[in-house]
């Protein structure tokens, strides 16, 4: 319920903050506040359901508390931010972000965010619920364990967020057939598809190729069919 989850709110500008806090809280969420990054790593706590980052912060900015963050957890995390451009998705991303929000935004539209990410499945459920293969897969010399959640390869855990993990097993459990980005968004993310999902689905993409060496013009594990989507053969 609403009421028993708690969302850590970090922004240098108290307004936000209070626009924030009385949103959130009129929704029956507890809040805590921090200034910083700084502030929002020390007082992340077990408790909190979600955490809600301004990317430009003194001390710490957001992407680094978000690497110190996903160090401790698996939480949610939005990032709410002025910066627009692609090449600040992608650092938001590669730090561990789960969605990112530009400002000025709607209240509503964040509001939405916010309890999208709360119902979302996180790692140690059962990321694919439509996929209940207990076992091992195989993608050439990778090996994707839907028991423990986790990919190896040469006896060694590759590092995926939970939306790259659950990316890599709805391709790997569907081999051959192509998704498109609509499809991996609304499965991975567990959210209606929106006109800027494309560019989430394919900063993900991105992020997992470079984390198992398959960047280049010949990809070995995941192949882009250019004008259909993606698919593992």
């Amino acid at each position: 319920m609403a009421e028993s989850q708690t969302i850590l709110i970090a922004d240098d500008a108290k307004d936000i903050r209070e626009v924030l806090r009385i949103m959130l809280e009129d929704a029956g969420f507890h809040t805590i506040l921090a200034h910083n990054g700084e502030e929002a790593v020390e007082q992340f706590n077990q408790d909190v359901d979600l955490v809600i980052l301004d990317i430009m912060m003194p001390k710490c900015n957001g992407i680094d508390a978000c690497e110190r963050l996903r160090e401790k957890a698996e939480v949610p995390i939005l990032f709410l931010t002025a910066k627009s451009a692609e090449s600040d998705m992608i650092e938001g991303f590669e730090a561990g972000g789960d969605d990112y929000l530009t400002k000025p935004f709607s209240c509503t539209e964040l509001l939405l965010r916010v309890k999208a990410l709360l119902k979302r499945p996180h790692m140690g459920d059962s990321p694919l619920p439509e996929h209940e293969n207990k076992g091992r897969i195989l993608i050439q010399d990778i090996i994707l364990d839907t028991e423990l959640q986790q990919v190896i390869r040469d006896g060694k855990e590759i590092p995926l967020t939970e939306i790259e993990y659950r990316i890599l097993q709805l391709l790997a459990t569907n081999r051959n057939h192509i998704f498109t980005a609509k499809e991996i968004y609304e499965q991975a993310w567990e959210e209606s598809y929106m006109p800027n999902s494309t560019n989430t689905v394919m900063v993900h993409i991105r992020n997992i190729r470079k984390k198992l060496g398959d960047t280049g013009p010949n990809a070995k594990y995941l192949h882009n069919i250019w004008g259909r989507g993606y698919r593992i053969v």
